[in-house]
């Protein structure tokens, strides 16, 4: 709309601006009732691409580090809240609804899809990408309300754990949708296990990193006090657990997670409590950070092209999740706001279900290649576009619809009450 790439700011002076601006956006969201991080990701769309074009594809390339941290910090903070003592409190419902609803999800979707289109591979691919969620909107919500109850602690669990199940879904769907290709273009076929064995060994090395990390900073915290001291090896920890998940192509929301799991799990509660206290200072400048950068990555131009098969995957997912952690808390018979009102707090969608999907496009670009078929690419194209112009609307109502779960399960506290007004004479 308004090109403002000729001014070429400083991508440090734009941190400034997201900072400052970011602060202010935030409260006038909260004058309006809505999550601070809607302000922060308006914000993020109105200085990328899609609006001023003060932040450059290069640029957002650069600064991405900042939004890899912050999934860092937000995957921690998950793990330091699943204490088995809790986690056992909510008894095995909490499994339950973390499978039932990644699998219904995957169906749902798959099933809608392909009434749709008649396209087998492409319901699969889409499918696969459904169960995938974004913790770090709903953690963001619950950080600024200050949520707590048994429906809080389900929602860190469910979204803390069902990506690891979205990955192994996802490597062994994905596998099935490239044979089925193959088989119909060439007759050959690939091997769906030998396929499966990516996604495990990349969450079995997650779980391994992380905890090999979390022991190493519970042995490093475990005499500080300083709360300085400790946010130090708070964030070499985060930093260390996030490079290497990095550089070795593994989770870094699970192997982050673990870390903060290992934290809660063999120190005591107060030990935790020393450590969390300075990370809940610095995690409302990170959720704004990670908020308007996403937000400049979400492309308005994106949305036209969302199409029919666009809705009816928004349809179909937000039915499956929300049906099958319904059902699946009713199978664990699980508290009765928590079956109710899970559903609607991990409707969030962004990093990760992109993430998904551009390995589908790479991957079946090279399909497409190598066997020359050229719907395996057209697959990839479909994917990538929908999937990018479906989180635009998931990121936002997702949070809006965690905040209302939150409130009417009773678990947002009020406002202060305020001191009488002392008379005077």
């Amino acid at each position: 709309m308004f090109d403002l790439s000729f001014l070429h700011v400083s991508p440090l002076t734009l941190l400034a601006v997201v900072a400052l601006v970011g602060f202010y956006m935030g409260h006038a969201s909260r004058r309006i009732r809505l999550p601070s991080l809607i302000g922060y990701m308006i914000l993020g769309v109105i200085l990328g691409p899609s609006v001023l074009h003060l932040f450059e594809e290069s640029t957002l390339g650069d600064l991405s580090f900042i939004t890899e941290v912050s999934l860092g910090f937000v995957a921690f903070s998950i793990g330091s809240e699943l204490s088995l003592s809790s986690l056992r409190s909510l008894g095995p419902g909490i499994a339950s609804i973390i499978l039932v609803e990644s699998f219904l999800a995957f169906a749902v979707v798959l099933a809608a899809v392909y009434l749709l289109t008649r396209d087998l591979p492409l319901a699969i691919v889409f499918g696969s990408v459904a169960p995938a969620s974004a913790p770090a909107g709903t953690v963001a919500v619950i950080h600024e309300y200050r949520a707590k109850g048994t429906l809080t602690k389900a929602l860190y669990a469910v979204v803390g754990f069902d990506d690891g199940l979205a990955i192994i879904i996802f490597g062994f769907a994905a596998a099935l949708a490239k044979s089925l290709l193959i088989g119909s273009g060439t007759g050959q076929s690939i091997g769906i296990m030998h396929a499966l064995l990516v996604p495990l060994e990349e969450i079995a090395l997650s779980l391994v990193v992380g905890g090999l990390i979390g022991l190493l900073f519970c042995q490093m915290v475990r005499r500080l006090h300083s709360s300085h001291d400790i946010f130090i090896i708070v964030f070499g920890a985060v930093l260390l657990a996030t490079g290497l998940s990095i550089r070795w192509h593994l989770s870094l929301i699970l192997t982050n997670m673990v870390v903060g799991f290992v934290l809660i799990n063999t120190r005591r509660e107060a030990l935790a409590h020393r450590v969390m206290a300075p990370l809940r200072e610095v995690m409302p400048l990170l959720f704004i950070l990670f908020f308007c950068l996403a937000g400049a990555h979400l492309k308005l131009s994106a949305l036209p092209s969302l199409g029919l098969i666009g809705v009816v995957y928004v349809i179909a997912r937000a039915a499956g999740l929300m049906g099958g952690a319904y059902l699946g808390g009713a199978m664990g018979h699980v508290e009765e706001k928590v079956r109710k009102y899970v559903g609607m707090g991990i409707l969030s969608q962004a990093g990760v279900a992109i993430g998904l999907s551009l390995i589908v496009k790479h991957e079946f670009a090279q399909l497409s290649t190598r066997y020359n078929l050229p719907h395996a690419a057209e697959i990839g194209a479909t994917v990538l576009t929908t999937i990018t112009a479906t989180c635009i609307f998931f990121e936002i109502i997702g949070p809006i619809l965690t905040k209302i779960a939150l409130e009417k399960a009773g678990e947002i506290p009020g406002p202060e009450p305020k001191p009488p007004a002392v008379r005077r004479g």
